[in-house]
């Protein structure tokens, strides 16, 4: 028996705060951050979940940690590139890694511990800015409208993201007991919102594009001005 529990150990690979992570990452993804648990990720890994807190402080910690590593998933503007084009690409990018990971979003601004991939994703939206010789004020107005849009726009998505039949009978329902003779241009644009089709495409680069294309605006006639 004692050989036999040896061999197990040996086998096991050791646990690290890195291995920890990946794990709860992978638990998130598939049944949302909400129900990700000391106790089940332990039996995940295999482990009591006592050990766990040799690598981790506590569930906190945990979700810090898993929105750290899907923010070291986000493409970091280049230096040598132009700045809309730079931000453009980080955006889309956040954006996409946000939908591969559909709890982070709600996560990303809540209260805790600076962590290193987030700070440097901040920091580089508002170098590539000013780069872009935007001023100050622009800087500080442009950073949070792209924020604001990558984030929003993410969670608004991932609200609306239901089955197509239900959908159907959402769209349905409302416009039974909506008054659409008095509102017909609002009857319509809730047509378009509960039944995607070719207009959705793109919505989220359509945005981003009015952000970046409004403050490249605001930045010539603030110049022209001086």
């Amino acid at each position: 028996m004692a050989k036999r529990t040896a061999t197990k150990t040996r086998g096991r690979r050791p646990l690290t705060r890195e291995r920890v992570l990946q794990k709860a990452l992978e638990l998130a993804d598939r049944g949302g951050a909400e129900g990700l648990s000391m106790r089940k990720l332990a039996q995940e890994l295999g482990v009591e979940a006592m050990s766990l807190y040799n690598h981790v402080e506590n569930k906190d910690d945990i979700l810090e940690g898993i929105v750290d590593l899907v923010a070291g998933e986000v493409e970091l503007p280049a230096d040598d590139e132009d700045w809309k084009a730079a931000l453009r690409r980080t955006a889309t990018s956040a954006h996409d890694a946000f939908g591969r990971h559909p709890w982070a979003a709600a996560l990303w601004l809540t209260p805790g511990k600076p962590s290193g991939p987030r700070l440097r994703y901040a920091d580089s939206i508002l170098r590539t800015l000013r780069r872009g010789r935007f001023s100050a004020p622009l800087t500080y107005h442009g950073y949070h409208s792209v924020i604001i849009h990558v984030l929003g726009y993410t969670l608004q998505e991932q609200n609306l993201r239901l089955r197509g039949d239900e959908l159907e009978q959402m769209a349905a329902k409302f416009l039974r007991e909506f008054q659409a003779d008095d509102y017909p241009d609002l009857a319509e644009h809730i047509k378009q919102h509960m039944a995607p089709g070719e207009e959705h495409q793109g919505a989220f680069a359509f945005g981003l594009e009015l952000i970046l294309d409004g403050l490249e605006r605001l930045r010539d006639a603030e110049g022209a001005t001086t």
